[in-house]
């Protein structure tokens, strides 16, 4: 994202987190893998979310109420004959962005969001790579895992962010209209980290014996 810190998603604009009781609440594996859910698929009930997420509906409905507790899901309209309880994502991203006057409790929760957050982007390409042989031709042609190793000044990193943000957005998933997707569309991903390397310090050489 643009700024030191941690989007989800990166594409829309974004609300910073600063109660550590959301950040903690929003830090648990289930909860984030549902919102995922809510976010790419649309509405959905406490059933077909713990479907996805493997847990009991049960399971899925306490979650579901956590994150509405929190300001993450909210009551969706309801479909059919109305009997099914719809949950869907609130609109809008959130930011957690570390700043050096944070209160250690605050501090702590955004360090535990950050981390819960790139566990599941690093589970997400890792399963994509698994996966990368049954992939039809085009697709595995179009998939990239990249790592460059750039020489610029804040200025022109933070330019490169708002580039790289302004390409994405036409094409996230809650943005873009589905119906006016190119047939064989599907839900793919872009991670972008943008940082400057921390100077490595020597560890000196082993001795021997």
């Amino acid at each position: 994202m643009n700024g030191s810190g941690y989007g989800l998603p990166m594409t829309e604009a974004r609300r910073p987190l600063t109660d550590p009781l959301a950040m903690r609440a929003l830090a648990h594996p289930a909860r984030l893998a549902i919102l995922n859910r809510l976010k790419t698929d649309g509405a959905a009930t406490a059933t077909e979310v713990a479907e996805v997420v493997g847990i009991t509906p049960s399971a899925a409905s306490y979650h579901l109420r956590m994150l509405a507790k929190y300001g993450f899901a909210e009551d969706a309209p309801p479909r059919g004959d109305g009997r099914e309880r719809l949950w869907r994502h609130r609109p809008g991203a959130v930011a957690v962005i570390p700043e050096p006057d944070d209160r250690p409790e605050v501090r702590a929760a955004k360090d535990l969001l950050i981390k819960a957050l790139r566990d599941q982007a690093d589970d997400e390409a890792t399963r994509a790579m698994g996966n990368v042989d049954h992939e039809f031709r085009e697709w595995r042609e179009a998939t990239m895992f990249s790592r460059t190793a750039l020489l610029v000044d804040a200025e022109e990193l933070s330019a490169l962010g708002r580039r790289i943000e302004e390409l994405l957005a036409p094409y996230a998933v809650t943005v873009r209209d589905r119906s006016q997707a190119p047939a064989g569309a599907r839900v793919s991903e872009a991670q972008v980290n943008l940082f400057p390397r921390v100077v490595r310090r020597p560890h000196g050489l082993p001795r021997d014996g």
